[in-house]
């Protein structure tokens, strides 16, 4: 372990509210009391805050009332910091969740837990490389995980479009069919139609070709009427002899 990173941790605590439980540091100075008054002024939301102050960084990780704090130098890594907050975090409740921690005096965790601040300040650093490599992993998958779903939304977007173009096409089919059964009914009309001026003008010439006949005929007997004309030339040829 390089000297650079053995020096990036200065000073760790945790704190209920504005109360601080334990605290770490193997170094002096007036970090501690700008630690101090930076919570104070922290917002009870959770989240995390980074102040800087006199070539330090003072990060904070405030989690159910309870805030956590690492004053680290400029040059560790803000992941680093961020590592070393969760691990402190996950410890902490782990031990005294739902326990003592809720009722405690101001540092009066200090020897149980002030060595175990000690500890993950040293894990941290030690394993600072691994931690640099899980972290761009996590934002890969992060990335691969946002590319997904992005990819998840738009396929569910060109679903529904496809099936407002299905909904369309079936209402274009309905419309077709009954376009197709309205002209099926035209065309059946318009034969009836057809038919019966057909049969008009039929009725029409076959009343017209009776009327010829009677007037040619004067009469239905038409026969009878071409052989009394006959005869009459014969009676009169006799007559003259």
């Amino acid at each position: 372990m390089s000297d650079e990173k053995s020096s990036w941790f200065i000073y760790g605590f945790v704190a209920r509210g504005t109360v601080v439980l334990a605290e770490y540091t193997e170094y002096t100075g007036n970090f501690a009391a700008i630690a101090a008054r930076c919570l104070d002024k922290l917002p009870s939301s959770n989240n995390r805050f980074t102040y800087a102050c006199d070539g330090h960084t003072f990060n904070f990780l405030v989690n159910d009332g309870y805030a956590y704090c690492v004053v680290a130098k400029e040059s560790a890594p803000k992941h680093v910091s961020v590592a070393f907050l969760e691990r402190v975090k996950a410890d902490f409740k782990k031990r005294y969740g739902g326990g003592k921690a809720d009722t405690a005096l101001p540092k009066s965790l200090n020897k149980e837990f002030g060595p175990v601040l000690k500890e993950h300040m040293q894990y941290i650093i030690e394993h600072a490389d691994e931690i640099e490599k899980l972290i761009k992993v996590k934002a890969q998958v992060s990335e691969v995980k946002s590319i997904m779903l992005d990819n998840i939304e738009k396929t569910m977007d060109r679903g529904e479009k496809l099936r407002d173009l299905e909904e369309k096409t079936t209402d274009l089919r309905n419309q077709a069919q009954d376009f197709k059964k309205q002209g099926t009914k035209v065309r059946r009309k318009m034969w009836l139609q057809n038919k019966k001026i057909k049969l008009v003008i039929l009725g029409i010439l076959l009343i017209f070709v009776f009327i010829i006949w009677m007037s040619v005929c004067h009469g239905f007997d038409c026969t009878k009427h071409s052989g009394e004309e006959n005869k009459q030339p014969v009676e009169d040829n006799q007559g003259l002899r």
